[in-house]
């Protein structure tokens, strides 16, 4: 396999991230975060699922920014897949 078709094949697959909020959001809100489990530790909330690229991960940054809530961190997690 050649070097661009293992990147043509490594853009398709969906990375997993953890993202960290100040703040509560209840499980209603998964939907919004395109599925992303939530979870919670204290004052925080922990958001984590796949992601399917760059533009869905900004996408996911703006929402966090429109609801105003704090970063705390966005952590890449190492695929499964």
């Amino acid at each position: 396999m050649s070097k661009d078709d293992a990147m043509k094949n490594h853009s398709k697959v969906p990375f997993q991230y953890r993202i960290k909020v100040k703040g509560c959001l209840n499980q209603e809100w998964e939907h919004w975060f395109d599925g992303m489990a939530i979870s919670h530790e204290g004052a925080y909330t922990s958001l984590k699922g796949k992601v399917a690229d760059q533009a869905a991960l900004h996408g996911l940054l703006d929402r966090i920014r429109d609801l105003n809530l704090t970063l705390v961190y966005l952590e890449h997690l190492k695929n499964t897949t």
